[in-house]
């Protein structure tokens, strides 16, 4: 596999501020994805997705910040054995809410089997959008 993209579009009832600040803001990501160490806010920043012990889960650089309308960072864990991938969010008004795209790429290059990868993140992906929607959505 090649340049594989997993793809993923949710439909929120909520504007595009509010999903923004559940992209970007440490103590909201932890409500549907995991508490981040900063706000993902500053391009170049270094940042980490913590796990309920603490210890680091996710991590890597926010590359692009283009509020409310776009988000892109570097995006590895211990499974990606060392390999960084790359999340973008899109988020774009749609009547009566926001759309919101993630493409993540890079999986497929990983060290590690890179089906697996694409599969298990795809899997993982979606129960945390679900989350998200629902957060975002009724918060």
């Amino acid at each position: 596999m090649t340049d594989a993209v997993l793809v993923k579009t949710i439909y929120i009832k909520s504007s595009r501020e509010k999903v923004w600040a559940y992209l970007t803001e440490g103590k909201k990501l932890a409500r549907w994805f995991h508490e981040a160490d900063c706000d993902l806010v500053t391009p170049g920043k270094d940042y980490a997705l913590l796990m309920e012990s603490g210890s680091k889960g996710c991590w890597g650089k926010i590359l692009e910040v283009e509020p409310p309308n776009r988000l892109v960072y570097t995006f590895t864990h211990d499974w990606l054995k060392g390999y960084e991938t790359q999340v973008e969010w899109i988020l774009r008004d749609v009547d009566g809410g926001t759309q919101l795209t993630m493409n993540h790429t890079g999986l497929d290059r990983s060290k590690a089997d890179p089906f697996a990868m694409l599969s298990d993140h795809d899997k993982g992906w979606d129960e945390h959008l679900q989350r998200l929607r629902m957060v975002a959505g009724t918060a």
